[in-house]
């Protein structure tokens, strides 16, 4: 059940549990309680909507940014990970394996901004090597949900 829970969450955190329940066949009371067991555990971090950003702010820019970085002694990529996760333009940082080593998805103002940070902040930062930036133009799928584009026909396919 935990299993089914978390796939039905991720693809609508909205389900009440009640609609959860029926469709994991359960109880509500048990639903509840494994959703803040999961939320105890850390393994739920939060909830959040997916919007279509060009709808809210046609000026908010989204950058990938690659760094190649020097692993610290005794610590590896968390030191320099744990510093850059702290600012706010930071959505998110992932250590990869590749040609560089982190991740970095940020957001701006506007193409300005992002580039201020990136040559402000993060450059300068001990141990960051080199960047490379990718300003996102535009986002057609993000966590599974269609942002842009025709919708997918939920009745399926049909091959006679």
């Amino acid at each position: 059940m935990r299993e089914q829970l978390i796939a039905l969450l991720q693809q609508n955190a909205r389900l009440s549990d009640a609609e959860l329940a029926v469709m994991l066949g359960t109880t509500e009371a048990e639903v509840a309680a494994q959703i803040q067991k999961l939320e105890a555990e850390g393994v739920i971090k939060g909830y959040t909507a997916i919007v279509n950003e060009e709808l809210v702010d046609k000026d908010m820019v989204t950058a990938v940014i690659e760094l190649r970085v020097t692993p610290q002694r005794d610590c590896g990529y968390e030191e320099i990970a744990h510093t850059i996760m702290q600012y706010d333009e930071v959505e998110s940082i992932s250590l990869m394996a590749g040609a560089y080593d982190l991740s970095v998805t940020v957001k701006g103002a506007n193409v300005k901004e992002v580039s201020m940070f990136v040559s402000q902040r993060l450059a300068p930062l001990a141990g960051v090597l080199s960047t490379a930036t990718y300003f996102v133009l535009k986002k057609y799928k993000d966590k599974h949900v269609i942002i842009e584009g025709e919708e997918p026909d939920e009745r399926g396919y049909y091959f006679p």
